[in-house]
């Protein structure tokens, strides 16, 4: 076995038929399994994959545990020297999986491998990315990054992905790992419901000594936020979405960075939200708009203190 697709699936019916076939279509010379793991779709979603694609192994959960929770779920199924953790809402091309995989069998030290990203109009998505920091956060955050241009900002796109290049972490919508990495540092942290989780694994794979690498000799196409589109996905206003960022964000800053990392964090998130307020005043926005600032304050404080000062997951 070559390699294992690990697919988890929340409410993406319509997408399936598309990144299923696609990923089959592209593992001509390769022997390839898929895992999917549902997330309590209340679509058809499964229904689907138990008609369309039975062969395919399903794990149908009965509540939605989360994005890195049902990756991990996978790895009791998982054969072969690769694993790739691929969305409904990423569509490889027929080199795509070849090429990657060959890629990684020539360089023994590359462990984490993502690839060129695009939307369907084919514009270029941040697809190697620097890992965040309360500084660089706070600098994109407020749009003062133009006045410190040594400072990588995470998304940062200046730069043509012509070329093969090191970088700190990959996008999870296509994410190939050698199985030597999962066996040495495990897969996902569970405490991240959603977001974050790969940032962390790339820094842990670093960490252990393994390169993690923008492959740029192939394309994927990327929609991005289906999910969060489905009915129970958010709130009104995005809000619970917002949420899960913020919280993954404040777990992620403790266990990297510690106590001291994200107290940095949370005052220089007080300091970016005083930027933005003074702008909106400045710009003589509505009120309603002057209060954003406000409540993305009070959900970032709240959720300081639900994590028990971000060291456990309130999911």
């Amino acid at each position: 076995m070559d390699l294992t697709a690990i697919i988890v699936n929340f409410n993406t019916e319509g997408l399936l038929r598309d990144a299923i076939g696609r990923l089959q279509g592209a593992a001509a010379r390769l022997s390839l399994k898929i895992a999917i793991i549902d997330n309590a779709s209340q679509d058809n979603s499964v229904a689907l994959i138990r008609r369309e694609f039975p062969a395919c192994h399903l794990i149908s959960n009965t509540t939605n545990v989360g994005f890195g929770r049902a990756n991990n779920q996978g790895l009791a199924l998982v054969e072969g020297r690769y694993v790739l953790l691929l969305n409904t809402d990423a569509f490889v091309s027929k080199d795509t999986l070849y090429k990657t995989i060959a890629y990684m069998d020539s360089h023994p030290r590359c462990g984490i491998l993502g690839v060129r990203l695009v939307g369907r109009d084919g514009t270029l998505q941040p697809s190697a990315r620097y890992f965040p920091t309360p500084w660089n956060l706070f600098l994109a955050r407020t749009g003062l990054n133009r006045l410190f241009p040594g400072v990588r900002t995470v998304d940062d796109l200046d730069w043509d992905h012509a070329s093969v290049r090191q970088c700190d972490w990959v996008p999870g919508c296509y994410f190939l790992i050698r199985r030597a990495v999962i066996d040495q540092i495990g897969l996902f942290d569970p405490r991240y419901f959603l977001y974050y989780e790969e940032i962390d694994h790339c820094l842990a794979a670093r960490k252990a000594g393994w390169e993690v690498t923008f492959f740029s000799d192939t394309t994927v196409v990327h929609i991005g936020g289906e999910s969060a589109k489905t009915t129970g996905a958010i709130t009104t206003g995005g809000r619970q979405i917002e949420s899960m960022q913020i919280e993954s964000e404040l777990l992620y800053f403790r266990k990297n960075h510690g106590l001291s990392g994200v107290c940095a964090h949370l005052l220089l998130t007080v300091a970016a939200d005083a930027v933005v307020l003074l702008k909106r005043l400045l710009q003589r926005r509505a009120p309603a708009d002057t209060g954003a600032g406000t409540k993305h304050l009070a959900m970032v404080w709240s959720l300081f203190r639900r994590t028990a000062w971000a060291t456990r997951p309130t999911r």
